[in-house]
């Protein structure tokens, strides 16, 4: 039992949070480049990746994890890219920074999303079973520099004071 829930019911839980923050991370993320600011959506994002990662302590463990590590740096990055937007306004370098850190948030939940999606999905467990497999490690590159193209768009083009779709 992880907060009166059952172990699976609670990883349930957790999985659809962190759906849901990357789908709505993704929109606002596109949102940017599309010069387009959807509030309602970054909220969203926010909300549930916060969420993703306060959740990803609940699990049952031992020792500190790689997953925890992973948590502790996107709460971070979170935390920096609230106070650049919400209290700094985006002004200056914070835009950037706000940018950046938004998006290396996102990246954190799809990164853990092919981590999980070669633990636990048979056929991409089957190719890559130790998670040190070519499949693995092209897949994660993958992600990365898709992230990394997308977040440089998202820095060039997003700007302050953006039209709220």
């Amino acid at each position: 039992m992880v907060f009166g829930m059952s172990l699976a019911t609670y990883t349930l839980v957790h999985v659809v949070i962190s759906l849901l923050g990357i789908a709505s991370g993704l929109i606002v993320l596109l949102g940017w480049i599309a010069r387009k600011q959807y509030e309602a959506w970054t909220k969203l994002f926010f909300l549930t990746t916060i969420l993703t990662s306060v959740t990803g302590f609940g699990f049952p463990f031992e020792h500190l994890l790689p997953s925890h590590i992973v948590g502790t740096i996107s709460l971070i990055v979170l935390a920096i890219a609230l106070v650049a937007q919400y209290q700094f306004h985006g002004a200056g370098i914070w835009r950037r920074v706000y940018v950046i850190c938004s998006t290396l948030a996102l990246y954190l939940n799809v990164f853990v999303l092919v981590v999980q999606s070669f633990l636990k999905v048979p056929a991409l467990h089957a190719m890559a079973p130790t998670q040190k497999e070519p499949p693995f490690l092209i897949a994660q590159l993958t992600v990365m520099v898709i992230f990394v193209v997308l977040g440089l768009l998202a820095v060039k083009k997003y700007r302050v004071g953006l039209a709220t779709a």
